[in-house]
């Protein structure tokens, strides 16, 4: 009992952390123990290897150039999140395309978007107040939130409303005063014109400051006055309780458990406040890095009780069962459609519907996305040819030369999570298995009988309530 509960932190925590992981990868974490498993997660050493952009690169050009859609940048980012062993960093880039949510809908240039996704990943378990400076200067979103169109003589408040009430303090920490001075104190932060792409390629925009478009007048913003300029007015917010509360909340709701929409977030308490305090003391007193905050999460009980009470992304959906059955392993032919799957799930990578990002937790169910999830995860399952599901049946098949129908429901839950099943879900899987009786896997032609019954079985779990919620 003491090994299962192990296995299921461990699983818990690489849900949360990364992509999931299958019964191999989860057994070895389990030997190298829980805690500097958390260490390797957030302090990933240098042996510890990305996803390969230049073999991608050099088998489907595409994935680097992108193009006016955001089919090629989807499939880039699918292929880092399947093929990573930086786990956390890939799923912290999640979150902050979430957050800092940024659409090709309007950008139309997606190798921007692939650009702002790669700052997000080389820069997203860093310093927040680097990462605010970053994304201010990021061109994907500047055009996005219109700050090329914000100059001295015409404010544009777009870029100043989000960073405010989306990105750092959340509604109600703020008035419609402060909006406008800090619009004024981030005029003059742009984009350069881009090489046209013909004959060649794409080429990209790039930040600059055009002092003759900045308002350097005296500006009062939450409560103080002076000469700000963008970088002042970031200074001025991570002042701000409120702020603390608001980044350390978006990493609850990621991380640990679903939580209202943030748009509620200024009349809904959040879930956990005690929770909130605690990480927000802990990203105040480092200076507001993201590791020390990321560690302590996965450290803490209330992380530890928080299993199975999150519904997953489509992303976390796709990239789980692709990596759990060992499917899109290397710069697969099917990337650029493989990368689409979230997108008919409701999570169009590179695409989020407003700057808002997308609806969470339960709002991922309807009755259309749920069809596609559960089709795609048991399409993936049931296919004895993936190395990932020909290693859970040779699990199954590992005491004995037969199995029961009560043993192969029992097994093919714990080697799909494992997952906490009610006896209600329990009894409908078993009288499936009932249905055909017990199984013998003596002989090949038996063997494959069983492949097919495992197969089946874990289709079935795929489509159970226990097995949506991460």
């Amino acid at each position: 009992m003491e090994r299962h509960e192990d296995i299921a932190l461990m699983a818990h925590l690489m849900r949360r952390a990364g992509f999931g992981a299958d019964r191999d990868e989860l057994e070895r974490l389990v030997d190298q123990g829980y805690e500097e498993t958390v260490e390797q997660l957030v302090n990933p050493t240098d042996d510890i290897p990305p996803a390969d952009d230049l073999l991608l690169y050099r088998y489907i050009p595409a994935t680097e150039t992108g193009g006016p859609n955001p089919m090629p940048g989807a499939a880039n980012w699918l292929y880092n999140m399947v093929n990573t062993h930086r786990h956390l960093e890939e799923k912290t880039t999640l979150f902050w395309h979430q957050v800092f949510a940024t659409g090709n809908s309007k950008v139309d240039n997606d190798n921007h978007l692939t650009a702002q996704v790669q700052m997000f990943r080389k820069h997203g378990m860093g310093n927040y107040r680097d990462l605010l400076i970053r994304v201010a200067q990021n061109p994907a979103m500047i055009f996005w939130l219109d700050n090329n169109e914000n100059h001295k003589r015409a404010p544009n408040e777009n870029w100043g409303r989000e960073l405010l009430e989306l990105f750092s303090l959340g509604v109600g920490n703020y008035t419609e005063e402060d909006v406008f001075e800090c619009a004024r104190a981030f005029t003059g932060w742009t984009i350069n014109a881009k090489i046209p792409r013909q004959p060649y390629h794409r080429f990209s925009w790039s930040y600059t400051f055009r002092p003759e478009e900045h308002d350097f007048g005296q500006k009062t913003f939450l409560g103080h006055t002076g000469n700000f300029d963008g970088e002042d007015i970031i200074d001025i917010i991570l002042q701000q309780p409120a702020c603390a509360r608001f980044v350390t909340r978006h990493l609850y709701n990621f991380f640990v458990a679903d939580e209202a929409q943030v748009p509620a977030w200024d009349i809904e308490p959040p879930r956990d406040p005690d929770a909130i305090d605690y990480l927000s003391k802990i990203f105040v007193d480092s200076g507001f890095e993201l590791k020390p905050v990321l560690k302590a999460i996965f450290l803490s009980d209330f992380f530890k009780e928080a299993m199975y009470q999150k519904v997953k992304s489509p992303a976390e959906v796709v990239v789980g069962t692709l990596r759990l059955t060992g499917d899109m392993k290397g710069p697969d032919k099917r990337l650029m459609e493989m990368g689409q799957q979230t997108n008919y799930m409701g999570q169009s990578l590179h695409d989020p519907p407003s700057v808002e990002g997308w609806q969470t937790g339960r709002d991922w169910i309807n009755s259309g996305s749920v069809v596609k999830r559960i089709n795609f995860v048991a399409d993936h399952v049931s296919n004895p040819d993936l190395p990932g599901v020909q290693s859970i049946v040779r699990r199954v098949a590992k005491n004995g030369a037969q199995i029961t129908p009560d043993a192969l429901v029992d097994r093919c839950v714990e080697l799909i999570g494992p997952l906490e099943i009610s006896d209600d879900t329990r009894g409908e899987l078993l009288a499936h298995a009932e249905d055909e009786g017990p199984i013998s896997y003596a002989t090949d032609v038996e063997y494959a009988e069983l492949s097919r019954r495992v197969g089946d079985m874990l289709a079935l779990i795929a489509a159970t309530v226990e097995y949506q919620f991460g």
